[in-house]
């Protein structure tokens, strides 16, 4: 019985329950790139290229051309999909950005919150001091 006890105390565990929100939050932040880069940056960078779809785009290896990648895939030729590793990499820029952003907005909430604590002891250090005090003059 000790056995399922630990697993729901494991569970239970402040750290695994906020990697578990993290987890799902990271999911739906996942989602929100990808509508980003697909919906937003794609389309701009497809009009800066002259209205090429970079998902599309590729390089057959058996020296054929293929009117379109579909083709290319249906005739089962060998093709380099450069197209998808850009997009790839622009999503990876953009999911960098998007944390550094995050990040940085953190640790200035955190500055905040270090520089609104008093400057003054606080009630422990000054409780502390008042028996640290009295004991002193009792010992005298």
């Amino acid at each position: 019985m000790s056995f399922f006890l630990d697993f729901k105390a494991f569970l239970l565990k402040k750290d695994i329950v906020a990697l578990a929100t993290a987890v799902i939050i990271g999911a739906a932040f996942n989602k929100v790139i990808s509508s980003v880069v697909a919906d937003i940056f794609m389309p701009i960078i497809g009009l800066l290229t002259g209205g090429a779809d970079l998902t599309q785009q590729f390089i057959s290896l058996d020296g054929v051309e293929y009117e379109s990648l579909e083709a290319a895939i249906e005739a089962e030729a060998a093709i380099l999909t450069y197209g998808n590793l850009i997009q790839a990499i622009i999503y990876f820029i953009i999911v960098g950005l998007f944390i550094f952003i995050f990040l940085r907005a953190y640790e200035k909430t955190k500055k905040k919150e270090e520089a609104a604590a008093p400057a003054g002891p606080s009630k422990e250090e000054v409780l502390l001091t008042e028996i640290r005090d009295e004991l002193r003059k009792k010992n005298i």
